[in-house]
């Protein structure tokens, strides 16, 4: 059986080392793929001495640019299963032994690991997706709100360690590169689900997750965060208006969570730097980017 790692990593040359290393652990994993996002932290430099590494060098595409970039090299190498992360998680020694122990189902398509922050259970895994009622979340019976101890099937799942069988691939294609970051593996966890596969969520596959901490004021983590926020809107506006199942979804869901971040920037304006009045042009602008399913890199 040919299993092939997928890792993308920007600027966090550290945890990837830790990452690395965890996944040579990992038996019988054949070989490993990173994709370098385009870092300028040292990290090419490390990658280009590990002999047992497929390393891509380019230009930072955002993570849905990184995984579409390496899952296809590793579609072409013939893997019979690709195991997609980021390079802030870190499987433990023997986590594939058990995704492995469920891939005998046929009718499985991705196998989704328990991730684990400090010790707790870490998960933003779903099992139903609402694409009729506009007033509530797209993302319905959260495995956070549960206690799960077998194999549980789910709708969706994140790219931090999905395991995702070659005729996934095959059948609906490469994850949407044009997303950049946001919501690019809930539209793959969601052509998976309507192509007739299923997502199978393993609780004793365990892979452990950093978690990232900041002295930042609430005003600078609303600078930092600020261009990133016109990809969460956009995408989600994307997705509701691609699979929404009535207008209400397609149209209104979108502009319920863009209202919310608008009203925020509106009251907050006059009071503190951390955001300004042309925020909210750029907030509208990717609701309707997102209507319109105008996607790729934003010109910041």
């Amino acid at each position: 059986m040919n299993i092939i790692a997928v890792v993308v990593t920007y600027n966090r040359q550290e945890l990837l080392k830790r990452n690395i290393h965890c996944l040579r652990q990992n038996k019988p994993l054949t070989s490993i793929i990173v994709v370098n996002n385009g870092s300028t932290d040292g990290t090419a430099a490390w990658l280009d001495q590990q002999s047992d590494l497929t390393v891509i060098h380019q230009s930072n595409v955002g993570g849905s640019g990184g995984f579409y970039t390496g899952m296809q090299r590793a579609y072409q190498q013939g893997a019979d299963w690709v195991w997609c992360m980021d390079d802030d998680v870190f499987p433990r020694a023997d986590c594939l032994e058990h995704l492995l122990a469920e891939a005998r189902r046929k009718d499985v398509g991705i196998l989704a690991p328990r991730r684990l922050m400090e010790g707790k259970i870490f998960t933003h895994d779903f099992q139903e997706y609402n694409l009729t009622n506009p007033f509530s979340s797209m993302y319905g019976k959260k495995l956070s709100k549960q206690t799960i101890t077998a194999p549980t099937e789910v709708k969706g799942t994140a790219f931090e360690g999905p395991f995702i069988r070659r005729e996934v691939i095959e059948k609906i294609g490469l994850p949407n590169k044009e997303l950049f970051i946001f919501c690019d593996d809930t539209d793959y966890c969601l052509r998976t689900v309507l192509a007739g596969f299923k997502i199978l969520y393993v609780p004793s596959a365990l892979m452990d997750k950093e978690k990232f901490f900041s002295n930042d004021t609430w005003s600078e983590r609303s600078k930092k965060k600020k261009w990133k926020r016109y990809y969460q809107v956009r995408n989600s506006t994307y997705l509701n208006h691609h699979y929404g199942r009535n207008w209400a979804v397609r149209y209104l869901r979108g502009f319920n969570g863009v209202i919310g971040y608008i009203l925020v920037a509106f009251f907050t304006c006059p009071f503190s730097d951390a955001w300004q009045w042309g925020d909210i042009a750029r907030l509208w602008k990717a609701y309707c980017d997102g209507l319109h399913e105008r996607l790729g890199i934003m010109n910041r």
